[in-house]
C-alpha cells in the first residue's frame, strides 16, 4: 500500500484529516432485585487537599509517599473520608482517576484497626481486573502483612476452597466462581459472616442482568451491617435506579454527568472499506515507533477475530499477544504479563481487557471493531490517557459497522 495515500501531520501522524471522535450515552435497563439502595446527594466542589487532610493513618500516608501518590484525586478526596466515617458510597469518575485507591485505602485503614478475615469482599467482572486489584491492594497494604486472595474462574476449585477457608483479609473475585464455591461447599458461607466491606468495582458491569443470580447467592452470605461500596466510570440505568430507590442515605459522588472520556485523550476515527481494515491496522502498527508510541491495545468484538489477527501479525513478523475468553487462564495471564513487561508492544484483546487495566505504557487504543454501546467505548479508550497522561484512540469504521454511537465533530 502506498503510504502517500495516508495524510500525516504533526498533531497526529496518522489520518488526521479524516479523524473525529465517537461518543454518546446509552444504558441498560435491567436491575437485580437483591441490590442495596443508594441516595443521590449533591456532589460537593473539589478543593485542594492532601492525603493528610483525609484522616489517613501515618502508615497509609507513608505508603502513598512510597508509591508516588503525591495528592489525592477528586474521587479520593470525596470518597475516602465518607468511607472512613462508615457511609455506603457510590462513586462515579473517569477511567484512570484513582478509584481503586479511593476504596482500598480506607478499607485497609479500618482493617489495621481490627484485623480479621474475611474483612472485605471485592467483586469485579473480569479475571484480569481481579489480579490487578489484588496487586494494588498488596502494594497499598504492604506494611500490614496483608493476606489478599484472588478467586476467579479457570483455576483449581479445590485449592480455591482451601484458600477461602483460611480466611484471608481481602478476597477479590469474579461473581460466577464465588457462587459455585458457595453452592458446592456449605462451610464457605460462614466465611463471609463477619465481612465488613462489600465492593463492586466496575459496578455498571457487575450489576448487569447477567450477574443477577450470582449476586443473589453472594448477598445471602453477607451480614446486613456491612458497608457497600460501588465504583464505576459510567452511569447506567441500574445505578440510577439504585439512587432513586434509596433508603439508607448513602453518599453519592459523581465527577460528571453522562458518558465522558478524559480531556487528555485524543479521539479519531477512520472511515475505510471493510476489506482494507487489516491493511490500515498493519500500517498504524508499523508507525508506532515513528510516533513514539510505546505500546498499543487493539480491541475486537469476537474471540475468533482476535485469534485470526494474532495469526496474521505472527505471519508478518509483528510481535503481539492475544487475550480473549476462549483461552485458558494460564494463557490469559501469560499474554497480559508479556504485554505489561514490554516483551510485546501490541495486545490484541476482546472486551475482557476493556475494564480497569492500568498499564502506564499504553499510548494508543485501536477499535478494530466498533463496540455496541458507548459505555464499552469509554472503557476501551480508558486504557490510555490515564492519571493525567496523554493518549490516542483510533476507531476503524466501515460500511459494515453497526454504529449505535453518533459521531460528533472533534473539539481538538
Amino acid at each position: 500500500m502506498d503510504e502517500e495515500e495516508i495524510p500525516i501531520d504533526e498533531n497526529f501522524p496518522l489520518f488526521s484529516k479524516r479523524s473525529k471522535p465517537i461518543l454518546t450515552p446509552t444504558s441498560n435497563s435491567h436491575i437485580p432485585k437483591a441490590l442495596e439502595k443508594f441516595t443521590d446527594l449533591k456532589t460537593p466542589t473539589t478543593t485542594t487537599l492532601t492525603f493528610t487532610d483525609l484522616n489517613l493513618s501515618d502508615w497509609a500516608l507513608e505508603t502513598c509517599k512510597e508509591l508516588g501518590l503525591k495528592k489525592p484525586t477528586p474521587v479520593q478526596q470525596h470518597c475516602i473520608p465518607k468511607i472512613l466515617a462508615g457511609n455506603d458510597v457510590l462513586g462515579l469518575a473517569e477511567t484512570g482517576s484513582g478509584k481503586t485507591a479511593a476504596f482500598a485505602l480506607p478499607i485497609l485503614q479500618k482493617l489495621a484497626e481490627n484485623r480479621y478475615g474475611v474483612y472485605a469482599l471485592v467483586i469485579t467482572p473480569t479475571r484480569e481486573l481481579a489480579f490487578q486489584l489484588a496487586d494494588q491492594f498488596k502494594a497499598l497494604g504492604s506494611s500490614l502483612s496483608l493476606r489478599c486472595s484472588v478467586i476467579v474462574g479457570g483455576m483449581d476449585m479445590i485449592e480455591q476452597g482451601k484458600v477461602l477457608m483460611s480466611r484471608p483479609h481481602v478476597i477479590i473475585a469474579t461473581p460466577g466462581r464465588i457462587k459455585v464455591l458457595i453452592e458446592q461447599n456449605p462451610d464457605i458461607e460462614a466465611v463471609f459472616k463477619r465481612t465488613k466491606f462489600l465492593v463492586l468495582d466496575e459496578a455498571d458491569r457487575v450489576l448487569d442482568v447477567g450477574f443477577e443470580e450470582e449476586l443473589r447467592v453472594i448477598f445471602k452470605c453477607l451480614p446486613e451491617n456491612r458497608q457497600t461500596l460501588l465504583f464505576s466510570a459510567t452511569m447506567t440505568e441500574n445505578l440510577q435506579t439504585l439512587l432513586e430507590l434509596s433508603a439508607n442515605k448513602a453518599y453519592f459522588y459523581q465527577a460528571y454527568e453522562g458518558v465522558r472520556t478524559v480531556e487528555s485523550l485524543k479521539q479519531q476515527y477512520l472511515f475505510i472499506p471493510e476489506n482494507l481494515k487489516d491493511v490500515y491496522l498493519l500500517h498504524i502498527l508499523s508507525k508506532m515507533e515513528d510516533m513514539g508510541i510505546r505500546s498499543a491495545i487493539v480491541f475486537v468484538s469476537k474471540c475468533k477475530t482476535c485469534h485470526l489477527l494474532s495469526l496474521l501479525l505472527e505471519e508478518l513478523d509483528h510481535s503481539a499477544a492475544a487475550l480473549h475468553s476462549h483461552q485458558s487462564q494460564a494463557l490469559r495471564l501469560s499474554a497480559l504479563q508479556r504485554f505489561k513487561s514490554g516483551q510485546v508492544p501490541v495486545l490484541l484483546a476482546t472486551d475482557v481487557a476493556s475494564r480497569g487495566l492500568d498499564i502506564p505504557t499504553v499510548d494508543l487504543v485501536i477499535n478494530y471493531d466498533i463496540p455496541r454501546h458507548s459505555e464499552d467505548y469509554v472503557h476501551r479508550v480508558g486504557r490510555t490517557a490515564r492519571a493525567g497522561r496523554g493518549g490516542l484512540a483510533v476507531s476503524l469504521v466501515t460500511q459494515a459497522s453497526n454504529i449505535t454511537i453518533p459521531i460528533y465533530k472533534s473539539k481538538l
